[in-house]
């Protein structure tokens, strides 16, 4: 099992020169499990990963949504194996209460605002809604869903294979207590992805700025403890605050490890080879 990283940043892309260490790209985090392709989210960051895919050859690839929130799908439109007609993409995710999974992608890409329709791609495209608490099979990777403490709702994911594990949850809020979903999903697993954007003075309010509580985002406070009750290998922060200078994730990547040693915060490029994270207590 191996982790890449394509986009780590929320909200909004932010490409610059105070952002160029850590990368500007929205959500995108590939797995590959033996020969399994897995795509968690379609932030601007899938864009470069679909010309990755093209120059290995013919594209088989399941992209799991957390939600679809314009960060998360926003690279859809520039995926360029969704254009050719030898790719087979099976796409998940959850109903919204306002359409469906495949309605809602096709909204973004309807005139005025873009001009090929999602029904003009030439990939074979499958579409799958999933529930919370759902278990299913991508070849042999298990995968389980949790429900998310998000506006308009979002999922986390669970990747089980070969023995090893990496849990997905970004764009949740956490509660005062550990959100007992979240621990359920988490437990035991060998990297656990989490949504750190904020720093808890900044969430609260008491940093510069306005609250962020109900935002639908948690701090490194947050995902450590989760980290900890879980007895998780790695935690790697996540979903940057588009603000975030590099030297400023770097911070809030020293802070956490005050707390949990084997954090890191996630930057575009780097990689994650389970064999070299210690497994799970």
């Amino acid at each position: 099992m191996e982790i890449t990283f394509w986009g780590v940043r929320g909200s909004i892309a932010s490409p610059g020169p105070d952002t160029i260490g850590v990368g500007g790209n929205t959500s995108c985090v590939e797995v590959r499990c033996g020969s399994t392709k897995i795509i968690l989210d379609a932030g601007t960051g899938i864009r470069a990963l679909g010309d990755k895919l093209l120059r290995e050859g013919s594209v088989e690839a399941s992209l799991l949504l957390s939600h679809v929130h314009w960060d998360h799908i926003q690279g859809i439109p520039f995926f360029v194996p969704a254009y050719v007609p030898s790719s087979q993409i099976q796409v998940i995710g959850s109903a919204n209460g306002v359409m469906s999974l495949r309605d809602a992608l096709a909204y973004q890409m309807t005139a005025p605002v873009f001009p090929v329709r999602l029904d003009q791609l030439g990939a074979k495209i499958d579409w799958r809604e999933v529930r919370s608490g759902e278990r299913f099979q991508i070849n042999d990777v298990v995968v389980r869903v949790a429900r998310q403490n998000h506006p308009g709702g979002s999922f986390a994911y669970r990747l089980d294979w070969n023995g090893r594990s990496v849990v997905y949850a970004t764009d949740t809020e956490h509660f005062a207590c550990i959100d007992p979903e979240l621990y359920a999903l988490a437990r035991g697993a060998d990297v656990l992805i989490y949504d750190s954007q904020y720093s808890p003075d900044e969430y609260r309010g008491t940093a510069p700025g306005n609250s962020k509580v109900g935002w639908g985002h948690s701090t490194y406070v947050a995902g450590v403890e989760l980290a900890k009750a879980a007895g998780v290998g790695q935690y790697v922060l996540f979903h940057h605050d588009p603000r975030r200078s590099d030297a400023g994730v770097a911070d809030l990547e020293e802070k956490t490890r005050e707390l949990f040693p084997n954090a890191v915060a996630a930057r575009e490029g780097m990689v994650i080879g389970l064999d070299s994270v210690a497994r799970a207590a």
